[in-house]
Order: structure tokens, then C-alpha cells, then sequence
């Protein structure tokens, strides 16, 4: 029985050595992003994805921006985070704003550029020809302001005889928009969702 089993195993050996080995060598491969799936439990990529492309369409073509006669100036205030986690909620915002601008319905100003912005006009106030000189005292401003939070929930399971462990997550992210010089809510939107995950007790 032993010789069997020593026989076995140096056949097993000798195909995975033959074979070049493939299941110990790193692969990487491109990835369809309207396609993928998420590997965990946790917000990722393909939330901030579907979750900016829904909010653009509804924003990007609600009664409030469409009842204006020109495209409304909006700025920017950012998502506050107030999940257990890190995330980078300006990459959601940044992705926002390129969608919504791409309707053509907003316009937005670039308020993360202001001190690039005066930097680049005093340049040009003291070394510029005065032909090619930028308009001091003449940027447009912002009649509203976008903002939001990420809120999260989480959910696991009890305390228990079980070789795996599950893990729910509850997600809302709420955005609205005020106006700068009533300080009215204007619009406002959620988006909720939740995932779960199933994780062994043993592995890597």
C-alpha cells in the first residue's frame, strides 16, 4: 500500500513539474469592468462605478438642472466617509463630476485648483504681455454645492460551532445639493445595498 501511494504521489509531482509549474506562477490578465464582479464584502470599484453612473443619470437629467436655462455652476464640497473603513470618496466625486459634465447640463467650477488658479493669474499679472493676460477678479462662481455621505452597516454571524464565517454589509450613499445663496436644499438622492460574504475559518 505504501509503494501505491509513493507511486501516486511521484506521478502528481512529475505532471506539475512537466507542466511548467502553472499553478505556482503568477498570472495577471485584463479585466472586463462592465463585467466583474466583487471579491469581498467591502465597497470597491464596481460599487463606485454603478453607484456614480446612477446618480449622473438622475442628477445629470432631473427637473432641477433641466429647469434651468443655462447649465447651473455647481461646486463640490466632497463625501464625508463615516464608514469603519478607508476609502477614497474623492475618486467617487471626481468620477461624478466627469459624468455629470459630460451630459452637458452642468457646469462645474474647479475648486480643488483655486490656489493653482491665483498662483497662475499673479504670474501672468507680473510677467504676462499684457495681450495674453487672464482677467483678474473675473472667475465665474459656484450657485451650488454638491455634497454627501457614505454610511455603513455591518452584520456578522454569531458565535458558534462553524467552519465559515459570514459577513453582511449595509451601504447608503446620500448626496444633495444646496443653494449658496438661500441655503435651500434643492435636490437630494440615496442609493442603499448590501453584500455578503461567506469566509472559511481556515485558509489563505
Amino acid at each position: 500500500m505504501k509503494i501505491v501511494w509513493i507511486k501516486s504521489f511521484a506521478a502528481i509531482l512529475i505532471v506539475v513539474l512537466f507542466s511548467g509549474c502553472a499553478a505556482f506562477r503568477a498570472q495577471t490578465t485584463g479585466v472586463d469592468l462592465d463585467q466583474a464582479e466583487p471579491m469581498r464584502e467591502r465597497f470597491d470599484f464596481t460599487d463606485l462605478r454603478q453607484i456614480t453612473e446612477s446618480f449622473a443619470d438622475e442628477l445629470g437629467h432631473s427637473d432641477f438642472i433641466l429647469g434651468h436655462e443655462r447649465p447651473p455652476i455647481m461646486m463640490i464640497a466632497g463625501v464625508q466617509n463615516r464608514t469603519s473603513e478607508y476609502l477614497d470618496t474623492r475618486n467617487l466625486t471626481d468620477r461624478l463630476r466627469t459624468l455629470l459634465f459630460r451630459t452637458g447640463n452642468v457646469q462645474f467650477v474647479n475648486e480643488q485648483r483655486r490656489e493653482d488658479l491665483l498662483r497662475e493669474q499673479g504670474y501672468q499679472a507680473a510677467q504676462a504681455t499684457p495681450e495674453t493676460q487672464v482677467g483678474i477678479g473675473q472667475q465665474l462662481g459656484a450657485r451650488y454645492m454638491m455634497s454627501g455621505s457614505l454610511t455603513e452597516m455591518e452584520d456578522r454571524s454569531p458565535r458558534q460551532v462553524r467552519v465559515s464565517r459570514t459577513v453582511r454589509r449595509f451601504y447608503k450613499l446620500t448626496l444633495e445639493v444646496t443653494d449658496l445663496e438661500t441655503g435651500l436644499l434643492v435636490w437630494t438622492s440615496e442609493r442603499e445595498f448590501a453584500r455578503e460574504a461567506r469566509q472559511p475559518l481556515i485558509g489563505w
